[in-house]
């Protein structure tokens, strides 16, 4: 029988993981937003990815959304006080992007396995 390991990566990469819930997170780090809001200031999301990632940012507990009685119904999301845990790691993310991705970038970011591995040894 093969013992599964431990690794806090996976366990990191699987409540931020995919195209959109770190962009959803960066985004509410500066405050409250409403639905809309968030949808304008990410851009090329749809309303239904951004409504499914919002849902489940809220189930993972890393965000949370605020439901006013009032019609029309207002809701807010903001972040959770678990997920602002996560803020010097948006930031790193953040910082990186910006030094690595500027205008005299020619190649991609990402790399072959084989330059992967020889990075590691």
């Amino acid at each position: 029988m093969e013992k599964k390991s431990y690794c806090p990566v996976k366990i990191t990469a699987r409540a931020i993981g995919g195209k959109w819930k770190i962009v959803i997170l960066y985004h509410l780090k500066t405050g409250t937003k409403r639905f809309a809001e968030l949808r304008r200031e990410i851009g090329d999301i749809t309303e239904r990815m951004l409504s499914q990632q919002l849902k489940e940012l809220e189930a993972d507990g890393l965000v949370h959304r605020k439901v006013y009685p009032e019609v029309p119904p207002r809701v807010e999301y903001s972040l959770s006080t678990y997920c602002k845990t996560l803020l010097p790691i948006l930031d790193m993310m953040a910082d990186w992007g910006a030094k690595h991705n500027g205008p005299s970038r020619k190649k991609p970011v990402s790399k072959s396995k084989k330059e992967l591995q020889e990075i590691a040894i």
